[in-house]
């Protein structure tokens, strides 16, 4: 039973979430079994361009390091959020998602050539968290049952709570900031005076990604369910009754 459970709710997460999470915890686990090691994952231009091992483009978004708190921490979020994204603002736009993460991995990457970061897959959670943030700005949330705020302060709440850690919040801002980047070109400035749509989808990622229709028995998540059971950023939104900041249940 539980097994079923398990699996009809992998099979209704929405595609790119479902193929990232999985990619995601898939290559930790090749890791923690030593069938690979994170030496082969890691971010390096030397060895991308000289030795041509181009997965590591790909595969320094993929680990979040070894399973424990921080993995634990960093797949919930970019779970939650990434599916969120998925099923809310990019509902029947798989072909935009998908280029949201081309996007936001090429801008990141560039970065990277010119600082010191090996992995970047907290930085590309960092940039969903701030995106959802953005689009869902009356969303009230509740952090560990300590605080209470709305949405556009995930981000920043986030990046305290790395320092508190003793994390280098380098990662953090990188992915505030490359999440702001595209939030202004998608969302702000077309609506500007003058203002166009910068960031279009390739036609051939619409024709691969973008189906005629829809699954009719497709259950989208409520925004009031926690994946995996966590309260972590969770969140209720802000209606005409009495604003009491709740945390989920």
């Amino acid at each position: 039973m539980a097994f079923q459970s398990f699996q009809q709710e992998y099979l209704q997460t929405p595609a790119i979430t479902r193929a990232y999470a999985t990619g995601c915890v898939l290559t930790t686990l090749a890791v923690q079994l030593d069938v690979i090691t994170p030496f082969q994952l890691y971010f390096n231009p030397d060895l991308i361009f000289t030795k041509y091992q181009v997965w590591r483009l790909v595969t320094n978004f993929l680990y979040f390091g070894p399973i424990g708190f921080n993995f634990l921490f960093n797949m919930i979020f970019t779970y939650r959020y990434c599916r969120m994204l998925e099923e809310g603002s990019f509902r029947g736009r798989t072909a935009d998602f998908f280029f949201m993460f081309v996007f936001g991995g090429t801008i990141m990457t560039l970065i990277a050539f010119f600082v010191n970061l090996v992995f970047l897959g907290q930085a590309f959670t960092l940039m969903l968290v701030y995106i959802w943030s953005r689009r869902n700005p009356y969303v009230r949330l509740n952090f560990f049952g300590l605080m209470n705020f709305q949405a556009p302060y995930l981000p920043w709440v986030l990046l305290a709570f790395s320092l508190l850690l003793g994390n280098p919040i380098i990662v953090d801002v990188m992915g505030i900031a490359v999440g702001h980047v595209y939030y202004f070109l998608e969302d702000v400035f077309p609506q500007q005076p003058g203002g166009f749509r910068f960031l279009r989808t390739p036609g051939f990622l619409k024709s691969m990604f973008d189906g005629p229709n829809e699954d009719p028995d497709y259950q989208q998540l409520p925004e009031e369910e926690r994946p995996g059971g966590f309260a972590w950023g969770a969140g209720n939104r802000v209606g005409n009754r009495q604003d009491d900041d709740q945390p989920a249940q």
